[in-house]
């Protein structure tokens, strides 16, 4: 059973990545929803992408929680955390290949930056804080990158 925390804590194994485990989580989230968006109509990507966040955040806080001994306190290999941000950022957010880079980069951005409380929901208790801050880290990159579709792009 511990195989498959491991299996969905890693997204797949992505968090494996000998460099950049984050991004590459981030990028597995962006190329999912980027297929969803390929083969669905917005309403129904938009589902989805809802869907995909409250399964996984429940089952990444549940899967850290049980890897935590193993594994230390928010291990980088741990990367569901950031496929759950990054479909944060596309909730509500027009279809587009430039909308899923502009939002990549807006979450990484916020993800490693940490402004605005972000850093301070790491205290949380296990997967909680490994969970919250990608959060609200896709929380703001969501609400830039709406702003940015409204009145740049």
């Amino acid at each position: 059973m511990n195989t498959f925390w491991k299996i969905l804590a890693t997204s797949g194994g992505v968090g494996l990545a000998p460099v950049a485990p984050g991004t590459a989580g981030a990028i597995i989230a962006s190329a999912v929803a980027f297929l969803l968006q390929s083969y669905t109509d917005y309403d129904t990507f938009q589902i989805i992408n809802i869907a995909l966040v409250v399964f996984f955040t429940v089952l990444g806080v549940i899967a850290t929680d049980k890897l935590e001994s193993e594994w230390g306190k928010d291990p980088g290999k741990i990367v569901i955390d950031e496929s759950v941000g990054q479909w944060i950022t596309y909730i509500m957010v027009p279809f587009g290949i430039t909308n899923i880079l502009i939002g990549l980069a807006l979450f990484r951005l916020f993800d490693i930056w940490k402004p605005l409380g972000i850093r301070n929901l790491e205290k949380l208790k296990g997967g909680y804080g490994v969970m919250g801050d990608d959060i609200l880290a896709g929380i703001y990159a969501n609400i830039v990158l709406q702003l940015l579709v409204k009145f740049v792009l």
